[in-house]
């Protein structure tokens, strides 16, 4: 007999990309959506899908998916993104894990869609991330971006992909770096960290030569490269916005 499991998910005016997500994700016990507001039609969407469905006004990224957790029956937890799906390979494989499973915690590879291609090298691939886990064992940490599972045990791979396809073009998708790199400042500013000229000027230097050399990124043709430079960009721009921060010395 298999140990249930719950599927969570956070999400806000998801209606483009979340039918595909719940559709992955039908073999599980339980789906639970904590919203945060939606206006369009991601409610009717979950209920469709007999999803029980939480509001929760926000409360930053960490916090927020740690509250769905604990609004889940089961304490093994798949942790998705609306934008986000389960290829057939990892779905088998949560399946069969669950029948007996050896640990709890486990991650897998999240291959991310970019100008229409499926990212396979660089930054892009394989962005391994932890989403299965024993909420006894486990649990989401407070950061309000770029929140990460904190887990007391071993992690295991499981080697199917996890496929994000957001479907945002680079208008879109540079309003959404340009937030995140502003709440990254603004949690580095909190914690007394401080920037100078020499990392603001290698920091992205080095991200390039990791990721679009050593791992390869230029494999993906020119996504590869534009993903990779808005990348380099964010660590830049994350820094110039920290160092302004220091200045004004205040918050945004």
């Amino acid at each position: 007999m298999s140990e249930a499991l719950s599927v969570v998910l956070i999400t806000k005016n998801a209606e483009n990309q979340l039918e595909k997500c719940l559709q992955s994700c039908v073999f599980a016990d339980e789906i639970v959506v904590v919203d945060s507001g939606s206006t369009d039609r991601t409610l009717a969407i979950a209920s469709a899908y007999k999803a029980k469905v939480i509001h929760q006004d926000w409360l930053g990224f960490g916090p927020q998916k740690q509250f769905a957790v604990a609004q889940a029956s089961h304490d093994w937890v798949l942790c998705l993104d609306a934008d986000e799906w389960l290829s057939d390979k990892l779905r088998h494989e949560i399946m069969s894990l669950l029948k007996n499973p050896r640990g709890y915690a486990w991650r897998f590879a999240r291959s991310n869609k970019f100008m229409g291609r499926f990212l396979q090298f660089g930054e892009g691939y394989p962005d391994y991330s932890l989403r299965l886990f024993h909420r006894q064992h486990a649990r989401w940490s407070d950061d309000v971006v770029h929140e990460y599972v904190q887990t007391d045990g071993q992690v295991g791979t499981l080697a199917g992909d996890l496929m994000h396809e957001s479907g945002e073009d680079i208008a879109l998708y540079l309003t959404k770096q340009n937030r995140y790199t502003s709440l990254q400042a603004d949690a580095l500013y909190q914690r007394g960290k401080k920037c100078g000229v020499a990392k603001l000027v290698f920091s992205p230097l080095t991200r390039f030569i990791k990721f679009y050399l050593v791992r390869q990124g230029f494999r993906d043709g020119l996504p590869g490269l534009v993903h990779i430079s808005i990348g380099c960009f964010n660590s830049y721009i994350k820094y110039a916005k920290l160092i302004e921060l220091h200045r004004l010395g205040k918050t945004r």
